[in-house]
């Protein structure tokens, strides 16, 4: 069994984390980040206040104790939207700025890809897609996707 966390974790009255720390000062607003949130998301995470400072350092989710797994975990889901792009169903015209409707693990979207730049390659096969509105869309493997969705993410790579 692990040691518990030198700091302490909860929501306060108006449901925001909250750590405590060895000193026993409460910092209120605090926000989980992930180090590595594609690669790695389960493993370094920080807990930074308000003005970005670290206060904890998290080195493997599943090592916290439960009651402070959820609480990290629910706070990331609220600040983290990622949809995972599973298909791209069709391509408005192959010169940017182009509409694309794709299918992601979240249902149907519609995303407007302003430039081939938008498009960042990350650790092979995966990429990552910004829309106009800054929304970033992930492939986690672009080889996997079906050949129509390959065939039209290859005319923007």
């Amino acid at each position: 069994m692990m040691d518990p966390p030198p700091y302490r974790l909860c929501r306060n009255a108006f449901g925001r984390l909250e750590c405590t720390g060895t000193d026993g000062e409460a910092h209120e607003g605090v926000v989980p980040v992930r180090a590595f949130p594609i690669t790695a998301p389960e493993h370094g995470i920080a807990l930074v206040d308000p003005h970005g400072r670290e206060l904890a350092w998290i080195d493997q989710l599943s090592d916290l104790p439960d009651d402070f797994r959820i609480l990290v975990e629910t706070e990331l889901a609220r600040r983290e939207f990622m949809p995972e792009i599973r298909r791209i169903v069709s391509v408005s015209s192959f010169a940017t700025p182009s509409t694309w409707e794709v299918q992601t693990d979240r249902g149907t979207a519609h995303l407007i890809l302003k430039g081939e730049e938008d498009i960042r390659r990350l650790t092979a096969p995966a990429l990552l897609i910004a829309d106009s509105h800054g929304i970033h869309y992930l492939i986690r493997d672009r080889h996997a996707l079906d050949q129509q969705s390959r065939r039209f993410l290859d005319r923007f790579l």
